[in-house]
C-alpha cells in the first residue's frame, strides 16, 4: 500500500507565497525577503530535506559569526535570522559585489518537531541545524512474530 497524501493547507500557502516573493524579486532584479526598521533584508538560501526521523536544514552562511545567527523554532516554522558585517569600513569600494547587512528565512517545517532537541553547527560557513521529529510523525516498524 502506497503512502496516503494529506493536503495540508497551511504549507501550501507558505510555499507559495515564498515562491511568489521569489519570483517578484527576481523580475524587479532585486534580491531579497523585505524591510525591516528601514534596512534591506536579504533572503537566506537554505536546503531542506527531511530523513525518517529528522528535519535538517542547511545554510551558507561564509564570513558570519556563529553567535550572530538567531535560530528560533515556534511550533512548526523556524527562523534564522542574522547579518553579514562589512570588512572594511572607512574606504570607497571600486567594486563590491559581495552582499551585505541583515539576512532571514522563515520556514514551515511541514511536521511537529521537537525544538528542544535541536542541534546547530558550522562547518566552514555552512549552517546545519538537525531538528528531531516528534515522536508521533516517526515510521515505526512492527516485527511479525511467527508461532511456530
Amino acid at each position: 500500500m502506497g503512502r496516503r497524501w494529506m493536503w495540508e493547507p497551511m504549507s501550501d500557502l507558505i510555499a507559495w507565497q515564498q515562491a511568489m516573493d521569489r519570483l517578484f524579486d527576481e523580475a524587479w532584479g532585486r534580491r531579497g525577503l523585505g524591510w525591516r526598521r528601514g534596512e534591506r533584508v536579504d533572503l537566506l538560501p537554505v536546503d531542506m530535506y527531511t530523513t525518517a526521523d529528522e528535519v535538517v536544514v542547511q545554510a551558507s552562511v561564509p564570513g558570519v559569526d556563529p553567535n550572530d545567527v538567531e535560530i528560533t523554532i515556534e511550533g512548526e516554522t523556524l527562523t534564522i535570522k542574522g547579518e553579514r558585517k562589512p570588512p572594511l569600513e572607512n574606504v570607497e569600494y571600486q567594486i563590491q559585489e559581495r552582499r551585505y547587512g541583515p539576512f532571514a528565512r522563515t520556514l514551515s517545517l511541514g511536521v511537529p518537531v521537537q525544538a528542544d532537541k535541536a542541534e546547530a553547527t558550522f562547518d566552514q560557513g555552512v549552517l546545519t541545524l538537525t531538528i528531531p521529529k516528534a515522536e508521533e510523525v516517526r515510521p515505526k516498524v512492527i516485527k511479525v512474530k511467527s508461532k511456530e
